[in-house]
C-alpha cells in the first residue's frame, strides 16, 4: 500500500525582493546546502541584468524571462502493444515553472562566461529576448509534442 502525497512545502520569500518564486529559482542554484553563495549568485546576476537593461527592473526581467521559456506541453512514454508511443500532454502549472528553472539553470551552468552570476545574467537576457540555448529547448519540446500529435488519443 502506497503513502499519500507529500505536502508542499510553503517556501519563505526572499530577503531582498520578498518574493517566495525567486527563493525557489534559489535553492535550484544551490548545491551542496550553500544557500548564501546561491542568493549572492542570484543577487549579482539581477545587478548585472539592471546595469545592462534600462527599460525595465531585473526581477521584472528575470519573471519574463521565465515566462518565455516554460513549456506548455511535453511528450511522455507510454508502451502500447508492444510499441513505445510519445504522447503529448499539457504540463501542469506546477511543472512548468520547475521545468524552465531548471533547464534556465542547466543551460547557465553550461555558458562560457567566467563567473557563474555572469552566466546566469547571460542566460536569463537571452530568454528575456526569447533566444539561447533554454529558448531552444521549449521550442524542441512543442516540435516534438507536435510532432507527435497523432499519438494524443492514447492518452491516459
Amino acid at each position: 500500500m502506497r503513502k499519500g502525497r507529500a505536502k508542499k512545502r510553503i517556501l519563505l520569500p526572499d530577503p531582498k525582493f520578498g518574493k517566495a518564486l525567486i527563493t525557489r529559482f534559489v535553492n535550484n542554484i544551490m548545491l551542496d546546502g550553500k544557500k548564501n553563495t546561491a542568493y549572492k549568485i542570484f543577487y549579482d546576476a539581477m545587478d548585472i541584468i539592471s546595469s545592462k537593461s534600462t527599460e525595465e527592473d531585473a526581477v521584472v526581467i528575470w519573471e519574463k524571462s521565465l515566462e518565455n521559456i516554460m513549456p506548455s506541453v511535453e511528450v511522455r512514454s507510454r508502451r502500447i502493444g508492444g510499441a513505445t508511443f510519445q504522447i503529448p500532454q499539457p504540463v501542469r502549472e506546477d511543472r512548468k515553472i520547475s521545468l524552465g528553472m531548471k533547464w534556465m539553470i542547466g543551460f547557465a551552468r553550461k555558458r562560457s562566461e567566467k563567473t557563474m552570476c555572469e552566466k546566469l545574467a547571460a542566460e536569463i537576457l537571452a530568454a528575456y529576448r526569447e533566444e539561447g540555448a533554454t529558448f531552444k529547448k521549449k521550442q524542441d519540446t512543442h516540435k516534438m509534442a507536435e510532432a507527435n500529435k497523432a499519438f494524443a488519443h492514447f492518452r491516459f
